[in-house]
Protein backbone atom coordinates (compact mmCIF):
# COMPACT_ATOMS: atom_id res chain seq x y z
CA UNK A 1 0.00 0.00 0.00
CA UNK A 2 1.54 3.88 -0.96
CA UNK A 3 1.94 6.24 1.55
CA UNK A 4 -1.39 8.30 2.20
CA UNK A 5 -1.31 11.96 2.84
CA UNK A 6 -0.83 11.59 6.90
CA UNK A 7 1.47 9.52 7.23
CA UNK A 8 4.02 11.66 4.71
CA UNK A 9 3.19 14.55 7.14
CA UNK A 10 3.79 12.12 10.28
CA UNK A 11 7.45 11.30 9.05
CA UNK A 12 7.67 15.00 8.02
CA UNK A 13 7.49 15.69 11.74
CA UNK A 14 9.84 13.56 12.63
CA UNK A 15 12.49 14.03 10.29
CA UNK A 16 12.26 17.80 10.24
CA UNK A 17 12.89 19.99 13.16
CA UNK A 18 9.89 21.91 13.91
CA UNK A 19 11.80 25.41 13.54
CA UNK A 20 12.02 24.05 9.82
CA UNK A 21 8.40 22.56 9.52
CA UNK A 22 7.07 26.04 10.67
CA UNK A 23 8.81 27.86 7.45
CA UNK A 24 7.68 25.30 5.34
CA UNK A 25 4.11 25.92 6.50
CA UNK A 26 4.31 29.78 6.95
CA UNK A 27 5.69 29.54 3.03
CA UNK A 28 2.39 27.12 2.30
CA UNK A 29 0.25 29.35 3.69
CA UNK A 30 0.97 32.20 1.91
CA UNK A 31 1.27 29.92 -1.44
CA UNK A 32 -2.71 29.63 -0.85
CA UNK A 33 -3.87 32.97 -1.41
CA UNK A 34 -1.57 33.07 -4.62
CA UNK A 35 -2.58 29.96 -5.95
CA UNK A 36 -6.26 30.68 -4.84
CA UNK A 37 -5.90 33.99 -6.49
CA UNK A 38 -3.54 33.42 -10.45
CA UNK A 39 -3.98 29.33 -10.33
CA UNK A 40 -1.57 27.04 -10.62
CA UNK A 41 -0.46 27.49 -14.18
CA UNK A 42 -0.05 30.98 -13.83
CA UNK A 43 1.55 31.54 -10.34
CA UNK A 44 5.11 31.06 -11.17
CA UNK A 45 7.53 30.33 -8.32
CA UNK A 46 9.23 33.94 -8.27
CA UNK A 47 6.06 34.92 -7.54
CA UNK A 48 5.11 32.17 -4.57
CA UNK A 49 8.43 32.84 -2.97
CA UNK A 50 7.67 37.00 -3.26
CA UNK A 51 4.00 36.26 -1.77
CA UNK A 52 5.84 34.48 1.29
CA UNK A 53 8.70 36.84 1.63
CA UNK A 54 11.18 34.03 1.30
CA UNK A 55 14.06 34.12 -1.58
CA UNK A 56 13.30 31.62 -4.42
CA UNK A 57 16.30 29.17 -3.20
CA UNK A 58 14.90 29.15 0.22
CA UNK A 59 11.74 28.09 -1.68
CA UNK A 60 13.50 25.19 -3.34
CA UNK A 61 15.56 23.97 0.14
CA UNK A 62 11.81 23.71 1.78
CA UNK A 63 10.30 22.29 -1.36
CA UNK A 64 12.97 20.82 -4.10
CA UNK A 65 10.05 19.64 -6.05
CA UNK A 66 9.38 23.79 -6.98
CA UNK A 67 5.53 24.38 -7.97
CA UNK A 68 4.21 20.77 -8.30
CA UNK A 69 5.36 20.07 -4.74
CA UNK A 70 4.18 23.12 -3.00
CA UNK A 71 0.61 23.11 -4.98
CA UNK A 72 0.04 19.52 -3.73
CA UNK A 73 1.07 20.65 0.28
CA UNK A 74 -1.05 23.51 -0.13
CA UNK A 75 -4.14 21.38 -1.89
CA UNK A 76 -3.60 18.48 0.75
CA UNK A 77 -2.90 20.29 3.90
CA UNK A 78 -6.45 22.54 3.07
CA UNK A 79 -8.45 19.43 1.61
CA UNK A 80 -7.80 17.81 5.05
CA UNK A 81 -9.00 20.44 7.52
CA UNK A 82 -12.27 20.90 4.79
CA UNK A 83 -12.39 16.75 4.88
CA UNK A 84 -12.33 16.92 8.96
CA UNK A 85 -15.23 19.59 8.70
CA UNK A 86 -17.51 18.09 6.96
CA UNK A 87 -16.90 14.98 8.45
CA UNK A 88 -17.83 16.06 12.21
CA UNK A 89 -21.51 17.84 10.36
CA UNK A 90 -21.93 14.19 8.86
CA UNK A 91 -21.17 12.57 12.19
CA UNK A 92 -23.62 15.42 14.51
CA UNK A 93 -26.21 15.58 11.59
CA UNK A 94 -26.71 11.32 10.68
CA UNK A 95 -25.14 9.67 14.11
CA UNK A 96 -25.40 6.29 12.45
CA UNK A 97 -26.60 5.44 16.58
CA UNK A 98 -29.80 7.68 16.29
CA UNK A 99 -31.30 7.77 13.25
CA UNK A 100 -33.93 10.72 12.04
CA UNK A 101 -37.37 9.50 12.52
CA UNK A 102 -39.29 9.33 8.82
CA UNK A 103 -40.98 12.35 9.09
CA UNK A 104 -37.88 14.24 9.75
CA UNK A 105 -35.50 12.73 7.27
CA UNK A 106 -36.09 15.53 4.89
CA UNK A 107 -35.30 18.22 7.14
CA UNK A 108 -32.30 16.37 8.55
CA UNK A 109 -30.82 16.38 5.15
CA UNK A 110 -31.66 19.72 4.34
CA UNK A 111 -29.96 20.69 6.96
CA UNK A 112 -26.64 18.50 6.00
CA UNK A 113 -26.80 19.64 2.51
CA UNK A 114 -27.36 23.24 3.56
CA UNK A 115 -24.29 23.14 5.91
CA UNK A 116 -22.02 21.26 3.46
CA UNK A 117 -22.32 24.44 0.98
CA UNK A 118 -22.00 26.87 3.81
CA UNK A 119 -18.13 25.91 3.98
CA UNK A 120 -17.39 26.90 0.46
CA UNK A 121 -17.83 30.44 2.88
CA UNK A 122 -15.92 29.03 5.64
CA UNK A 123 -12.59 27.80 3.52
CA UNK A 124 -12.61 30.46 0.87
CA UNK A 125 -8.85 29.70 -0.07
CA UNK A 126 -9.61 26.04 -0.69
CA UNK A 127 -12.31 25.80 -2.75
CA UNK A 128 -10.83 28.77 -4.54
CA UNK A 129 -8.16 26.15 -5.70
CA UNK A 130 -10.64 23.08 -6.30
CA UNK A 131 -11.92 25.75 -8.63
CA UNK A 132 -8.58 26.32 -10.45
CA UNK A 133 -7.84 22.32 -10.25
CA UNK A 134 -10.72 22.02 -12.27
CA UNK A 135 -10.17 24.78 -14.65
CA UNK A 136 -6.80 23.26 -15.07
CA UNK A 137 -6.59 19.90 -14.84
CA UNK A 138 -4.68 18.89 -17.67
CA UNK A 139 -1.89 21.27 -16.70
CA UNK A 140 -1.95 20.15 -12.87
CA UNK A 141 0.52 16.96 -12.44
CA UNK A 142 -1.46 13.69 -11.92
CA UNK A 143 0.10 13.27 -8.74
CA UNK A 144 -1.51 16.45 -7.37
CA UNK A 145 -5.06 15.58 -8.36
CA UNK A 146 -4.15 11.76 -6.42
CA UNK A 147 -3.34 13.55 -3.30
CA UNK A 148 -6.44 15.98 -3.66
CA UNK A 149 -8.98 13.39 -4.00
CA UNK A 150 -6.70 11.39 -1.43
CA UNK A 151 -7.12 13.76 1.33
CA UNK A 152 -10.58 14.78 0.61
CA UNK A 153 -13.07 14.06 -1.67
CA UNK A 154 -12.45 10.47 -1.10
CA UNK A 155 -12.71 9.73 2.49
CA UNK A 156 -15.72 12.01 2.32
CA UNK A 157 -17.75 10.14 -0.37
CA UNK A 158 -16.91 6.93 1.64
CA UNK A 159 -17.97 8.69 4.59
CA UNK A 160 -21.59 9.91 3.33
CA UNK A 161 -22.20 6.12 1.49
CA UNK A 162 -21.69 4.60 4.59
CA UNK A 163 -24.39 7.49 6.33
CA UNK A 164 -26.91 6.30 3.29
CA UNK A 165 -26.19 2.77 4.22
CA UNK A 166 -27.25 3.20 7.97
CA UNK A 167 -30.22 5.16 6.67
CA UNK A 168 -31.39 2.52 3.79
CA UNK A 169 -30.78 -0.07 7.29
CA UNK A 170 -33.16 1.63 9.09
CA UNK A 171 -35.50 1.84 6.51
CA UNK A 172 -35.17 5.50 5.37
CA UNK A 173 -33.86 4.75 1.91
CA UNK A 174 -34.04 2.52 -0.56
CA UNK A 175 -30.38 2.83 -2.08
CA UNK A 176 -30.94 0.50 -5.00
CA UNK A 177 -27.99 -1.42 -4.24
CA UNK A 178 -25.29 1.44 -4.79
CA UNK A 179 -24.96 3.30 -1.77
CA UNK A 180 -21.69 4.96 -3.32
CA UNK A 181 -23.82 5.89 -6.06
CA UNK A 182 -26.33 7.60 -3.83
CA UNK A 183 -24.07 9.60 -2.49
CA UNK A 184 -22.86 10.73 -5.55
CA UNK A 185 -26.26 11.88 -6.63
CA UNK A 186 -27.12 13.61 -3.25
CA UNK A 187 -24.18 15.98 -3.72
CA UNK A 188 -24.39 16.43 -6.65
CA UNK A 189 -28.31 17.32 -6.49
CA UNK A 190 -27.85 19.36 -3.16
CA UNK A 191 -24.58 21.52 -4.32
CA UNK A 192 -23.92 21.18 -7.84
CA UNK A 193 -26.18 23.69 -9.45
CA UNK A 194 -24.59 25.80 -6.35
CA UNK A 195 -21.29 25.46 -7.09
CA UNK A 196 -21.60 26.30 -10.63
CA UNK A 197 -23.49 29.72 -9.99
CA UNK A 198 -21.52 30.94 -7.28
CA UNK A 199 -17.95 29.99 -9.08
CA UNK A 200 -16.86 28.19 -5.64
CA UNK A 201 -18.64 30.42 -2.94
CA UNK A 202 -17.01 33.62 -5.11
CA UNK A 203 -20.68 35.29 -6.16
CA UNK A 204 -22.49 34.01 -3.79
CA UNK A 205 -26.36 33.31 -3.84
CA UNK A 206 -29.25 35.29 -1.70
CA UNK A 207 -29.94 32.70 1.34
CA UNK A 208 -33.26 32.52 -0.29
CA UNK A 209 -32.04 30.79 -3.68
CA UNK A 210 -29.31 28.68 -2.11
CA UNK A 211 -32.43 27.39 0.31
CA UNK A 212 -34.04 26.80 -2.70
CA UNK A 213 -31.93 24.60 -4.58
CA UNK A 214 -30.69 22.96 -1.28
CA UNK A 215 -34.38 22.01 -0.70
CA UNK A 216 -35.54 21.18 -4.46
CA UNK A 217 -32.27 18.69 -4.75
CA UNK A 218 -32.83 16.77 -1.19
CA UNK A 219 -36.80 16.48 -2.92
CA UNK A 220 -35.25 15.21 -5.90
CA UNK A 221 -32.90 12.60 -4.15
CA UNK A 222 -35.61 11.35 -1.82
CA UNK A 223 -37.76 10.48 -4.77
CA UNK A 224 -35.29 8.52 -6.62
CA UNK A 225 -34.05 7.21 -3.03
CA UNK A 226 -36.74 7.55 -0.77
CA UNK A 227 -38.20 3.95 1.02
CA UNK A 228 -41.19 2.75 -0.36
Amino acid sequence: MGETNESRLEQARREVSPRKLEKRMAIASASCTLFGREGYTRASVDALAAEAGVSTRTLYNHFPGGKAQLFQTVVTWTSSDVRDAQLALLRAMLDPERPPRPDDLERDLVALARAFVGLMSDYRNHFALVRHIHAEADHVPPEVLEAWHEAGPEPVGRALAGAMTHLADAGLLDLHGDAALAAAHFSALTSHAIVQSTHYGVLPLPPAETDRLVRGGVAAFLRAYGAT
